[in-house]
Parts: structure tokens; sequence; C-alpha cells
């Protein structure tokens, strides 16, 4: 098995870790980590590919720069809304937020 193979089941796995993640958390971090994970897979498989292919290995940083660029600011994004749902609320429970929606 190539190397490139082994490294985009790495990329599919950690995808299929944040999705599993995404759908059982509860918890407004834990939602957030699971999309960073989804996020880092998707790094590496840009890495790997543009390593381990006749791409241009400065296009594969580019664009992986680019997708923890996007990583770190949904990261501010999410954490500040959880802040102000907190402390508004007193939860950051995702269950109990949508049922406040009513």
């Amino acid at each position: 098995m190539s190397p490139l193979v082994l490294f985009h089941l790495a990329a599919l796995l950690l995808l299929g870790f944040g999705l599993y993640g995404l759908t059982s958390r509860r918890s407004l971090v834990g939602m957030l980590i699971s999309v960073e994970l989804m996020l880092n897979g998707a790094g590496l498989a840009l890495v790997a590919s543009a390593r381990l292919t006749p791409a241009s290995d400065e296009l594969g940083q580019l664009g992986t720069l680019l997708v923890m660029g996007l990583a770190a600011a949904e990261a501010t994004l999410v954490l500040a809304m959880v802040l102000v749902a907190a402390k508004r609320w007193g939860t950051s429970d995702s269950d109990r937020l949508s049922a406040l929606k009513g």
C-alpha cells in the first residue's frame, strides 16, 4: 500500500471521528473539537497529496495554511458564541439552547 493511500486513510479516519463526534456530542465545545478534527483531516490530505504527487509542495502547504486559518477563525467565533450562551442562559448544552428557542 502506498504512503499516499495510508495518509488518505488517516485523513478519512479523522473525518469519521469528527462526524461521529459532531452527531453524538451535546456540548457546543465538544462539537467544536469534532469540527477541528475534520479540518485537521482535510489539512493532512492536502499536505500528503501535495508532497507525494507531482503537484507543487508550496501549493499544498498554502492550502493547509488556509484550512488552519479557517479553523482558527471558526474556533474563535464558536467560543465567543459559547461564552455568550453560557452567560445568558447558564448552559452550553445544545439541546437546552434549542429548547429555549421555542
